[in-house]
């Protein structure tokens, strides 16, 4: 997989005991258009601290281009930013 650290915007439900579940994103690379990704499977979810900061690690898994890709998405508890770590 390939480190991108890619902030995203996210589309995610949260249940009532504050449970996140992440549903879809949407990520520009360059000047690519954007993209629309569904998310098929999470597949692992851990928490993590970088740098003193603590992360909510989802570890997921999608049919992107006709093949099915896993990745690594992360959000800030401290900053309640997503971003796109791993592809």
């Amino acid at each position: 997989m390939k480190v991108l650290a890619l902030p995203i915007e996210m589309v995610s439900y949260t249940d009532n005991k504050g449970a996140i579940k992440p549903i879809r994103f949407r990520m520009q690379i360059n000047d690519e258009p954007m993209q629309v990704i569904k998310i098929d499977k999470v597949i692992v979810k851990d928490i993590e601290k970088l740098a003193g900061n603590v992360m909510l690690v989802y570890k997921c898994q999608s049919l992107i281009d006709g093949a099915l890709k896993l990745f690594e998405i992360k959000y800030n508890l401290a900053t309640c930013k997503w971003i796109l770590f791993k592809i």
